[in-house]
């Protein structure tokens, strides 16, 4: 990965900105899709007003010029002069087909838009002025590494141009996970641009195998997310490399809430903060809880079954069909229409973990959710354990940082890009 530094090993200020199996009621692990990879052909420049002719020392540029087998994750950098800013930045192939790419906002280097090919040689061009007019320019002519054949796989569960509940995170999953060493260098990759700008941040699982993006609260309304995993290429420790870059480009919809309390067995649902229903619910019985934490809706089935015949205690062994199904975990806790139980919803907790409603209840719910949307279930005798469904939102935002593989600053990071 380049680097733009000044002499002296300060990094420069640059003028061109660019920019887990619990008990429940429900299926097994599944549904909840990957977005299709694609590392579309990289065309065209990105450049600033062109400087006028080399007058200054020349830039020393990384890649270094004559460097091979260079990730084609790499990035572009340079050491400047004291007091110089970056102008102009380049990349072609050796054939001049060129490649578009960005500044990071931090000005620390600069990152093509798409990975770049394997097996391929690339000229890199800087050029950067100092205030009374000197120009300095740097060249480098580098190749990319052949395709390697060991490599992880990877998913982004985001699609492009659907809309999502005010609590959706950016979930990125690989597998095997990203050991510990290596994570600081795969999320220096991970890009998320919000539109209005929210600060974020990253959180790794403990085995490295996802990591969510999110703001200190829910996403504003109306959100437009942005995201590239820009794995392709990146080499790991444990002699893999990333395989593929992920983008999607998804849309926040309206504040759709979910509240219930096991005290009075009851759901609130809240639409852009005012209460618009109350529904009596009957949840996990004592022997099979439900989970009291922030969990999101992470799939809906209109209709489904639950075939728990796997499970060790024979009493909790059923095949039984479904309507109007919305997971919660990865155990198997889920909101759906329980015509068995309208008798005691608002009284009696009965199910085997999840949230029962009656059918009328729960379609009239299925019809206004999104896949997103958070609901918060308080006074079960179970916390919801991380990792056991899409968690981040479980966790206060000084817990969460914690799990950053970078420093984050108060508030949350703004784009890198």
């Amino acid at each position: 990965m380049g680097r733009f530094t000044r002499s002296g090993a300060f990094m420069a200020t640059l003028g061109l900105a660019a920019s887990l199996a619990l008990s429940g009621c429900g299926e097994k692990r599944g549904g909840a899709q990957f977005v299709e990879g694609a590392t579309p052909g990289a065309t065209g420049g990105v450049a600033t007003e062109p400087a006028g002719a080399p007058s200054g020392p020349p830039l020393t540029l990384t890649p270094a010029d004559g460097a091979k087998d260079r990730p084609v994750s790499v990035e572009i950098g340079a050491k400047l002069p004291d007091g110089s800013t970056v102008s102009q930045v380049t990349l072609a192939t050796e054939k001049g087909k060129e490649v578009k790419g960005k500044l990071r906002t931090d000005g620390s280097s600069w990152v093509p838009s798409a990975p770049l090919k394997w097996s391929t040689t690339y000229v890199a061009k800087v050029t950067a002025s100092q205030p009374d007019g000197t120009v300095s320019e740097g060249t480098s002519t580098f190749t990319t590494m052949a395709k390697p054949s060991s490599m992880i796989t990877s998913g982004l569960y985001l699609f492009d141009d659907k809309t999502y509940g005010v609590a959706m995170p950016v979930v990125a999953e690989f597998h095997p996970g990203i050991p510990e060493k290596d994570r600081a260098k795969v999320q220096k990759r991970m890009f998320v641009q919000t539109d209005p700008p929210q600060p974020g941040a990253w959180h790794w699982v403990s085995n490295g195998t996802q990591a969510y993006y999110r703001a200190p609260e829910y996403w504003k309304a109306g959100t437009k997310l942005t995201v590239r995993i820009a794995l392709a290429g990146i080499p790991l420790s444990n002699g893999r490399y990333g395989n593929i870059d992920r983008k999607a480009t998804a849309k926040i919809g309206s504040a759709f809430e979910m509240k219930v309390t096991n005290s009075d067995k009851q759901m609130r649902v809240y639409e852009d903060g005012n209460l618009i229903k109350t529904l009596p619910v009957s949840l996990g019985k004592t022997k099979t809880p439900s989970s009291s934490g922030t969990l999101v809706v992470m799939e809906k089935k209109e209709a489904t079954v639950f075939d728990t015949m796997d499970d060790p205690d024979p009493e909790n062994r059923y095949v039984t069909d479904i309507q109007f199904a919305q997971r919660l975990t990865w155990g198997g806790e889920y909101i759906h229409a329980a015509p068995w139980s309208e008798h005691v919803q608002g009284r009696e907790n009965v199910s085997h973990g999840c949230v029962n409603v009656s059918t009328a209840n729960a379609r009239w719910l299925f019809e206004r959710t999104k896949i997103g949307d958070p609901i918060t279930i308080k006074g079960t005798e179970r916390k919801l354990a991380q990792g056991n469904g899409w968690t981040a939102w479980d966790l206060s935002w000084a817990e969460f940082v914690k799990g950053s593989a970078l420093p984050v600053p108060e508030g949350g990071a703004d784009a890198a890009l």
